[in-house]
């Protein structure tokens, strides 16, 4: 078992968590967190890029000039790529960047991360995530006495006022257990969870 610190608001260390040491003190591997972290990138990829070609292109059905006799280069259409507003030879076309990472990669991609985090003191377990009043200002001061500045904040469930106090901070994302993930873990640097977060992600990484 991973011995984890819980602490309060006031980054005061107030107990102690038993927590899964295959997923919170396991090797960090760097090979597999650039794998998730590149699949993932690729899965966010539109790839809505698109270029006309010299069928697709307004204009260009009329012959530019005769055939023959005007010592120019025969040219069938205006809209030949080899002229100014022509079509685009092998230009970008719609399509999908994702594709399929195993489920064991997946998860030790998470276990790594988290890992890493702890490992680094950059993992704050909380006994709760609270927002009286839903704002801004009053939420980020509470973050300021912990001395984060960015981060990642995870609950087991959703809660309202949490969600609509974090919504205007940048440099802060929260999210519940089911949407954390690799990118966002090594993205905003630190990580502040609940214990039920904790219990909930050890059994969906099971």
């Amino acid at each position: 078992m991973a011995s984890l610190q819980v602490f309060d608001w006031n980054k005061k260390e107030v107990g102690k968590l038993d927590a899964n040491a295959t997923i919170f003190d396991t090797e960090v591997r760097k090979d597999i967190l650039h794998s998730v972290v590149r699949w993932q990138l690729a899965c966010k990829r539109q790839g809505t890029h698109k270029a006309k070609t010299r069928g697709e292109v307004r204009g260009g059905g009329k012959k530019p000039f005769k055939q023959k006799g005007t010592g120019n280069a025969r040219q069938g259409s205006t809209r030949s790529p080899i002229n100014e507003g022509g079509g685009v030879i092998f230009g970008p076309s719609p399509r999908d960047y994702s594709y399929t990472l195993p489920k064991k990669t997946r998860a030790m991609g998470m276990k790594s991360a988290l890992s890493y985090l702890n490992k680094e003191g950059r993992l704050f377990v909380v006994k709760t995530i609270e927002s009286s009043d839903g704002k801004t200002k009053a939420f980020s001061d509470q973050l300021k006495t912990m001395g984060l500045t960015k981060a990642l904040i995870v609950d087991e469930s959703k809660n309202d006022m949490v969600s609509r106090a974090s919504k205007n901070l940048g440099k802060f994302k929260y999210i519940t257990v089911p949407g954390v993930n690799v990118y966002d873990l090594l993205k905003f640097d630190n990580l502040v969870i609940t214990e039920s977060a904790i219990k909930a992600l050890e059994n969906r990484l099971k």
